[in-house]
């Protein structure tokens, strides 16, 4: 008999601590249902794709799914090939405050930072 080896998969993105400790406040103050928060590409801006981060309800079997110290995050499955290696950060300053993506696969952005293109 041949022993079959398997090896974890790592995640499609990598969160930073700071971007763990905001899911879990999200998660802490969730709408009742919210079974985790998803990051997607829905189709927006000037460059064509933009990173939307919301709360789900149900689980989807093609998305990722992340496990966080604070709760379940998720990754659209429709998004995973604009994603693969890229970092999201939590970044804070006195005017801002948002998550940071660092993508490898954005070839460029728009002006305003709202939307980027693979």
């Amino acid at each position: 008999m041949v022993e079959v080896k398997t090896r974890i998969r790592p995640a499609a993105i990598a969160l930073t601590p700071a971007a763990e400790q905001r899911v879990a406040e999200l998660m802490s103050r969730a709408p009742e249902g919210a079974v985790g928060v998803k990051l997607s590409t829905p189709r927006r801006g000037c460059s064509g794709l933009a990173y939307s981060v919301d709360y789900v309800n149900a689980e989807d079997r093609f998305d990722e799914k992340i496990e966080t110290p604070g709760g379940t995050f998720y990754v659209d499955g429709g998004s995973i090939l604009y994603l693969v290696g890229s970092v999201m950060d939590w970044c804070e300053d006195d005017f801002t405050a948002g998550f940071v993506f660092t993508n490898p696969n954005a070839k460029g952005a728009c002006g305003c930072g709202e939307s980027f293109t693979v």
